[in-house]
């Protein structure tokens, strides 16, 4: 086999292979001898078929498949060889002249192809220990505590049903059916729904309506879905729904004792307050934790610039295009209506597509030099994880599992990712502060943890914000993914 480089653009490199026709011959030989004490052809005794008679009849199926399995062990033998790692999977080009390929085939020409690809950067980590952080920690607001306690406490609130006009605080029941332009829409109707009037679980301004209905009137109540509306269709919308109402109850006194714990499944009100403050401090330390991990990314981008392959952040610019443009037409808007031209959203997009790929790259290889792995321990528990979130499919989201490895993947790679971040934590300077409930969540709404939350409730320009601004956990995880699968190709 005869290897030259016949290119060496940055990381891009091209390799022209050469597979002398001797050498293919020797293959074929090597089969055919090895098929002879198997095959059995009528008129000959077993392993008594003349070589020549063999190869006129399986030479060239032989050496489609010498010629394949070349395909397959070249691209990995040849990267080891040079001591190099893709970035994805070479690209492989041969000549696709039929005469040509006839020639190789029948053994009277070599076999030549070329590898096209580009290569993992080589990244000399530096030391972390001059990353320095603010961990913002907040204290749990006894009063934060009390007014969750009420809100559980009030499902399970009874009502006695009463006479008269409806008051706040009261659970009306009702038979409802929404309307835009005189046409019904889904979800907009339902009967025998219970609404307790103050609770704003309805669309805002459809409760208020209510106040002073008593049972057995009908009402129109009209309103205007919120634009940041979870239904894009129907945000913005104005609507109209013809109400019936059923019957009025009366709240009972709410009581927070033991019985109330037990009616919500735990064993005293001591527990159940205990509950309620974990519950508290998770989402808060979920903030900190998001808040945390955006310092050392952006400490990282700011000490690793160097080039990173165009093929993965293609796939990654494109990734992150599907889904801004999916919302876009779900929403029924365009980029002009953001203030903005396509061509300037694709390049603000491609940038941050290369920040992903290129911290995606230095967290790959700050874990691998940590000698930081995902266990099966660990995968089995995201699967099950998986599982909770579709209860009743359980059995086909576990059967997706076994038969895509790559969705396999995309459950590694965050895990894995995670881990580095709390292996930087163990080496660079981290100063707590205590801060209050109103400075840790200031930025909540514009640093929401997932761009698809975010693209359904903003336009293009919101969506920006959150995509740059959420933990990145599962883009680079993803490029994490990306330098693994090229590791082993």
């Amino acid at each position: 086999m005869q290897v030259t480089e016949t290119l060496k653009d940055g990381l891009k490199r091209e390799i022209k292979i050469v597979i002398p026709a001797e050498e293919l011959a020797e293959k074929l030989t090597e089969r055919l001898d090895n098929a002879r004490a198997k095959v059995n052809l009528n008129g000959f005794r077993p392993g008594k078929v003349p070589p020549a008679h063999l190869r006129k009849i399986y030479g060239k199926s032989f050496m489609a498949e010498v010629v394949n399995e070349i395909l397959a062990e070249t691209p990995r033998s040849v990267l080891a060889e040079r001591g190099e790692r893709a970035a994805a999977q070479p690209k492989v080009e041969m000549s696709e002249d039929e005469a040509e390929a006839e020639k190789v085939l029948g053994g009277a020409a070599d076999f030549i192809f070329s590898l096209n690809y580009e290569i993992l950067p080589k990244i000399e980590l530096k030391d972390v220990a001059a990353i320095e952080i603010i961990r913002e920690i907040v204290d749990v607001p006894e009063k934060e505590v009390e007014e969750q306690l009420e809100r559980l406490a009030s499902s399970t609130r009874t009502y006695t049903e009463k006479k008269g006009k409806a008051e706040k605080g009261d659970r009306i029941t009702l038979d409802y059916l929404g309307k835009i332009d005189g046409a019904a829409f889904d979800g907009g109707a339902d009967k025998g729904a219970q609404l307790v009037l103050g609770s704003n679980m309805f669309i805002p301004g459809f409760e208020e309506q209510l106040i002073g209905v008593a049972a057995g009137d009908k009402k129109e109540i009209a309103v205007t879905f919120p634009e940041n509306y979870q239904a894009a269709h129907l945000a913005g919308r104005q609507a109209v729904f013809e109400v019936a109402v059923k019957a009025i109850a009366a709240p009972e006194a709410l009581e927070i004792n033991d019985e109330t714990a037990k009616k919500l499944g735990l064993p005293s009100l001591d527990k159940l307050k205990e509950a309620v403050r974990g519950q508290i401090e998770s989402r808060y330390g979920a903030l900190t934790r998001q808040k945390v991990k955006r310092q050392i990314l952006d400490s990282l981008d700011k000490d690793y610039q160097f080039e990173a392959p165009q093929q993965l952040i293609e796939t990654e610019f494109n990734t992150i295009w599907a889904q801004i443009s999916q919302e876009l037409k779900q929403a029924g808007r365009s980029f002009e209506d953001e203030d903005m031209t396509e061509e300037e959203a694709r390049e603000e997009y491609r940038r941050l597509a290369e920040r992903r790929v290129r911290l995606g790259l230095v967290l790959s290889e700050i874990g691998e030099a940590a000698g930081l792995t995902v266990t099966e321990d660990e995968l089995q528990k995201a699967v099950y994880a998986q599982l909770q979130q579709f209860p009743g499919q359980e059995k086909q989201v576990m059967e997706y599992f076994r038969r895509s490895p790559e969705a396999v993947a995309n459950l590694r790679a965050p895990i894995f990712e995670e881990k580095v971040i709390d292996h930087l934590l163990s080496k660079i300077k981290v100063s707590d502060k205590k801060v209050t409930v109103a400075e840790l969540t200031a930025e909540e709404e514009i640093e929401t943890a997932t761009v698809a939350k975010k693209a359904k409730s903003a336009g293009v320009k919101k969506v920006k914000d959150a995509t740059e601004a959420k933990d990145k956990s599962e883009a680079e995880g993803a490029e994490k993914e990306n330098v693994t699968k090229a590791e082993k190709s």
